[in-house]
């Protein structure tokens, strides 16, 4: 009702001012080029996508075609213009930021930044909460992640055709659920844990509890209790291409140039890079260490189970920096990251603008962590928020905070935007859209 109001309010202010102008000469609608494109003032200064923005200024154009207005490089749909005002449409995803008008060759940037309030969109993608295995479409299909206590898997990621694959580690085997949401067998023997090579169902896992994808769409695995590091063709074909130092828990792929990373979350975990088939231990002695995530320019972010914070590790010195958290201080509090406070993070992935997204709950059981969300620390300025769930330990679909999970251990982000959750103790893969 408010949004409509505000409509009815610009549009009414916008015609206004076509009738006041509508009788004067020709050259007040048209863009004088080469003299400089002033904006003065817009409104809302808030909203989300698809929200109207009434642009004021001076040497616009009557004529959209001649006009370009972006945020963040994204493009706004016109819906009217004239030489005085302009009215756009907010796209989505495209984040707060300064407007850029352009009129033909000259241009401007609003002296204030448009704050764009993101809506996640939280739904049940697969999974009907029952642990056994089942393979169909979206709720008619089963996983088994909470059979046991101790099935820790955060092993969830995507692929460039969108499909999402998920280490099933109570039915010791990799799924794969098509963008329909569509669930089947990836890799793997369905309740026969073991070790084998092959493919399809050939292949055998113990405890599969990590995955990641290269650029070419391969997959890897790591298994926590056959000391396994495998790749998985895109036919479902498993290959061990090393073995472990330590139990492996989780594995992240740098898309640029291949490298592997892989670490254990134990005591005094070392996280390793397989490279051209050397490995190579990096960094030692972390206590606990749970996620990995590698962003574009190579760096290497780890979710400290053990300490309670998210460390940066610079790509090839490896040297640490904390962005969020307290050291060895747990609590659910979101803002800078220096003031945030993480409880028992566990998985962790990266987005293609550097983003990181923590699946807050890395306990035995649920019902205890402080944490069942998926915070989103933003890149560069490190600020922690929460982007879907809470504090509440539940099941519910809905929007932002409004949504629960139960046991958010894993998490990914394919190449739109697009967030996939583990959700462990409802045994359920949760779809998160950001508009």
């Amino acid at each position: 009702m408010i949004r409509l109001l505000n409509l009815y309010t610009l549009t009414s202010c916008f015609l206004m001012y076509g009738l006041l102008t509508g009788c004067s000469k020709d050259k007040d609608l048209t863009h004088n080029d080469g003299q400089p494109v002033q904006l003065t003032d817009f409104i809302p200064a808030v909203g989300t996508s698809s929200t109207e923005i009434l642009i004021t200024g001076d040497n616009f154009s009557s004529d959209t075609n001649d006009i370009r207005v972006t945020i963040n490089g994204k493009r706004c749909a016109i819906v009217n213009a004239n030489t005085k005002q302009i009215m756009v449409v907010v796209p989505k995803r495209c984040g707060s930021g300064n407007l850029v008008v352009k009129v033909g060759k000259d241009s401007v940037v609003s002296k204030t930044s448009f704050n764009y309030i993101f809506r996640r969109y939280v739904t049940t993608f697969a999974g009907n909460g029952e642990a056994a295995y089942i393979n169909g479409k979206g709720t008619d299909a089963s996983f088994n992640f909470n059979g046991q206590s101790w099935y820790r898997a955060m092993g969830i990621t995507t692929d460039n055709e969108g499909n999402v694959y998920v280490a099933d580690v109570g039915n010791a085997c990799i799924r794969k659920i098509d963008p329909s949401g569509n669930v089947s067998l990836f890799a793997g023997s369905p309740g026969n844990a073991g070790y084998g090579d092959g493919k399809g169902n050939a292949a055998k896992f113990n405890l599969p509890y990590g995955l990641a994808s290269d650029a070419a769409g391969n997959i890897y695995s790591v298994d926590a209790a056959n000391y396994d590091i495998r790749k998985i063709t895109p036919d479902g074909t498993a290959t061990t291409i090393g073995w472990a130092q330590q139990a492996p828990w989780s594995v992240a792929i740098d898309k640029a140039n291949g490298n592997l990373y892989y670490t254990s979350c134990d005591p005094e975990g070392n996280i390793y890079q397989l490279k051209d088939d050397t490995q190579t231990q990096i960094i030692s002695k972390l206590t606990y260490p749970a996620g990995l995530g590698v962003d574009k320019a190579g760096n290497l972010y780890v979710s400290g189970n053990g300490t309670q914070v998210i460390t940066q590790y610079k790509a090839g010195t490896w040297t640490p920096t904390i962005i969020a958290g307290q050291l060895n201080t747990g609590g659910y509090v979101n803002g800078a990251g220096k003031d945030a406070k993480f409880s028992n993070p566990w998985g962790l992935a990266t987005d293609a603008d550097g983003n990181i997204y923590v699946a807050g709950n890395g306990t035995w059981d649920s019902g205890a962590n402080a944490d069942q969300s998926i915070r989103m620390i933003s890149a560069g300025s490190w600020m922690v928020q929460t982007f879907a769930g809470s504090d509440k330990a539940d099941y519910l679909d809905g929007v932002g905070e409004a949504a629960s999970f139960k046991g958010a251990i894993g998490v990914t982000v394919d190449k739109n935007g697009v967030v996939y959750v583990i959700d462990k103790n409802n045994n359920r893969i949760r779809k998160i859209v950001s508009e």
